[in-house]
């Protein structure tokens, strides 16, 4: 297998480019962590984080999230959309400088919340007309509280809408547990939490008649949230059984011919995350633990310098002494990018991404928003077939 340096490029990678690090992440048995960020500076942690462990990324934002980055301040029902495109065009102009793959996600979409994905294709299909690609890589539609029938239906539809301009459809069948960002799963029948090999492969047979570019979240007990590991009852052996029956339906020469997503992490053993990853988990979010690392990095500095934060003027080595070096936003918040820094490589260890591709060093960074697509050569030859004849025209009209 090649080297992923040499088959994926750094910065925002879309279409073919995500493909091809998809496979790779499947034949090689790791998992790209897609971490939720909700402002600069969680996207920039993350970003620092791949760069250090020599791993590609995934940056997701959920509709809470957007609507954070937009400023709670703002009460437009389409807050969440604009503040997902504010996000993806920082992402987007910051990307190539930290030199790795960067996938950019939006994540769970229930169904009351289509608006706000309708709102994040419209700007994919504005920016693919303009430059030749999708502002986003790939986006998330979690339908599973719906009917099966309704969920793969509706999955189909916006795949249908997507692949044209190679964008990737992750969708979840099955309940993930617990509550995160709205969505509250803390009472699901317990049975809903396992996703049966059937469930699975109707979602395939479906969607892959549109395109190769889809993943599935597949349930295996999985609960999002704050637990102790062993204390959510996982099963991600399940995930193998999909596998197989996929294999023996499909007849396919792959071992794992489907892309599987694993959900709610917090709880999980290394021994579950390794089980998930070698059984298909292309892709893990990572939420809960590094909302926390976020926070114990500014909690640290506030109780190593309280003395110093609680006047501009005036600490314990004088009273008449300033403080603006303590208090200064971008000293405290870099504390919080530091221990987040440390927790999503921590992430990268237990998917085995760490090291998986060499930063490029001799490339310079470069905002990724967008060069003009070029003519195609077809649109070239009618507008100089255009011109000739109007030229010959004028000719004709000048020498009578």
């Amino acid at each position: 297998m090649a080297s992923l340096s040499d088959i994926v490029p750094s910065g925002v990678v879309v279409g073919d480019d995500l493909l091809t690090l998809m496979e790779h992440a499947r034949a090689n048995a790791y998992a790209i962590p897609a971490v939720n960020c909700t402002s600069s500076s969680t996207a920039n942690a993350v970003l620092e984080a791949a760069r250090k462990a020599k791993a590609p990324v995934m940056i997701q934002v959920s509709n809470g999230g957007g609507s954070f980055v937009v400023g709670k301040g703002v009460k437009d029902p389409n807050s969440a959309t604009a503040g997902s495109v504010a996000l993806a065009m920082h992402v987007r102009s910051v990307a190539k400088y930290y030199g790795v793959p960067v996938v950019l996600h939006s994540d769970h979409c229930a169904k009351k919340l289509l608006p706000w994905f309708d709102g994040m294709l419209k700007a994919d299909e504005d920016f693919y007309k303009k430059f030749g690609e999708p502002l986003f890589s790939s986006h998330m539609l979690d339908l599973s509280e719906e009917p099966d029938e309704e969920n793969i239906a509706i999955c189909v539809e916006y795949f249908k809408r997507m692949a044209p301009m190679k964008i990737w459809l992750e969708m979840e069948i099955g309940i993930t547990g617990g509550e995160e960002d709205g969505v509250n799963n803390e009472n699901v029948d317990p049975e809903k939490l396992y996703t049966s090999p059937e469930q699975v492969y109707a979602v395939y047979d479906a969607l892959s008649k549109i395109g190769p570019m889809f993943s599935i979240a597949a349930a295996f007990g999985n609960v999002h949230g704050v637990y102790k590991p062993g204390n959510v009852k996982l099963s991600p052996e399940r995930l193998g059984k999909h596998q197989e029956y996929a294999k023996k339906m499909l007849n396919s020469s792959l071992s794992k011919p489907i892309f599987l997503v694993m959900h709610g992490g917090s709880g999980s053993t290394d021994e579950e995350i390794k089980t998930a990853v070698t059984n298909g988990v292309v892709k893990m979010n990572i939420d809960t633990d590094t909302q926390w690392s976020y926070w114990d990095g500014l909690r640290i500095y506030e109780k190593e310098k309280r003395p110093y934060l609680q006047a501009q003027i005036g600490n314990p080595d004088g009273p008449d002494k300033p403080n603006k070096k303590f208090y200064d936003p971008r000293v405290w918040v870099r504390k919080a990018e530091e221990t987040m820094v440390k927790r999503v490589m921590v992430s990268m260890d237990k998917l085995s991404t760490t090291g998986k591709y060499e930063p490029t060093e001799d490339e310079p960074g470069y905002p990724q928003i967008g060069t003009p697509k070029a003519p195609s050569p077809a649109v070239l030859m009618a507008a100089g077939a255009v011109v000739g004849s109007a030229a010959t025209l004028l000719l004709k009209v000048l020498i009578k």
